[in-house]
């Protein structure tokens, strides 16, 4: 689903209109299905990227003022993940510079559990915004276009997470609801809390992308000491091995384990369920 160059590129432009969208994390999971919703809709966007032009980079706020301009709303995707340290401060101080340029609307993807995504989502609250909040689940999609995607075509997926459940959400269900709020004002001052239908575990997880994709896939539980050790031998920067080691030990503690209606609040309809995502992408998994 990764958008052509031609398809963007009447939208990357730096002479965008005052109506513009500025997308962040556009090259994403989630950012570059909203862009091209957006797009399809026939709405202005500027994709917000390191390969963008103009150039938008969390780490060099000197490029945060030309990919602002002309902008009056904004999907705020923080990469790799709230929970990062400077992430917060980071998010602040953008939207703080978003509003002095005029921007009033905000949507932002947060993440469920995180403390520091909680401190986010205040930031936005309080900067004066038209804000609306999605606070994400673990994504189905981490299967098939992250982290675990060379585990599972290696045949075995071996984490550090015993048999907590998780809502699974699909990706797709995020873009939506984003649209949704960034082309409604109904939306505005609304925390939609986004999961999947039903709680899976990883293991049961991996077990409906065996039965979708027809391949024999084991998932085995290890110790963090194991999981990071494995990460830090296939070259993984420490940095990110840290966030994960975090993610899987401390948020898949319980407190995330039940459903929401954050979904059917946003959109009107039922999440779509995991079983459908991994048969919907089981290609993927048989190269």
């Amino acid at each position: 689903m990764n958008m052509s160059n031609t398809h963007i590129s009447n939208v990357s432009s730096s002479h965008s209109s005052p109506t513009s969208t500025l997308v962040l994390g556009a090259t994403g999971k989630t950012g570059r299905r909203v862009a091209e919703r957006l797009n399809k809709l026939g709405m202005r966007i500027r994709l917000g990227s390191r390969s963008a032009e103009p150039r938008f980079d969390w780490e060099d706020r000197q490029t945060w003022g030309r990919a602002l301009e002309g902008v009056g709303a904004v999907y705020i995707s923080f990469q790799p993940d709230l929970a990062v340290p400077g992430a917060v401060h980071a998010v602040r101080s953008f939207a703080e510079q978003a509003l002095e340029r005029g921007v009033r609307r905000m949507v932002l993807l947060s993440g469920r559990g995180e403390e520091e995504a909680l401190q986010a989502e205040q930031g936005i609250q309080d900067s004066g915004a038209n804000w609306t909040i999605l606070r994400s689940s673990w994504f189905a999609q981490n299967f098939s276009e992250s982290f675990l995607l060379e585990a599972i075509l290696n045949g075995e997926v071996a984490l550090p997470v015993g048999e907590v459940p998780e809502p699974f959400i699909d990706v797709e269900d995020i873009a939506d609801a984003a649209v949704a709020a960034l082309s409604d004002d109904k939306h505005i001052g609304q925390i939609y809390e986004v999961t999947g239908p039903r709680l899976l575990t990883f293991r049961e997880a991996v077990g409906e992308i065996a039965k979708a994709s027809g391949r024999a896939i084991r998932f085995k539980q290890v110790s963090a000491e194991q999981y990071a050790k494995s990460l830090n031998q296939h070259g993984v920067p420490e940095g990110y091995v840290s966030l994960l080691i975090y993610l899987f030990t401390n948020l898949l503690d319980g407190r995330n384990a039940h459903v929401t209606d954050g979904v059917q609040r946003a959109l009107g309809g039922q999440p779509n369920d995991f079983a459908n995502y991994a048969r919907a992408t089981s290609a993927r998994w048989n190269p």
